[in-house]
């Protein structure tokens, strides 16, 4: 799971877009450049798989999508932010 999340270069794109209110694909693709609808809607659905987030869908007409990073989410992310500090350490000592 870690592999294939972390692998995913969009992932971690997709997890500051959420901690920083955006929460609507429409608004991820137009937020970042490169990114499609197509490769966020691959990620948002691996991440959904994991548990990492979720999708909520209201009963709107237009329909209307939403993201919310999970509790096991919240957790997974703070390791990995972990992992992203040991990484800047031991380049800065190489």
């Amino acid at each position: 799971m870690v592999e294939q999340i972390y692998g995913c270069k969009w992932s971690l794109t997709v997890y500051n877009l959420l901690q920083n209110g955006i929460k609507r694909p429409g608004e991820m693709v137009r937020s970042v450049d490169g990114l499609t609808t197509k490769v966020l809607n691959q990620c948002l659905r691996r991440n959904v798989k994991f548990g990492i987030i979720k999708r909520v869908a209201y009963p709107e007409i237009p329909p209307r999508v939403e993201y919310q990073v999970t509790p096991f989410g919240k957790k997974f992310i703070r390791i990995l932010d972990q992992i992203e500090k040991l990484q800047e350490e031991i380049e800065k000592k190489i």
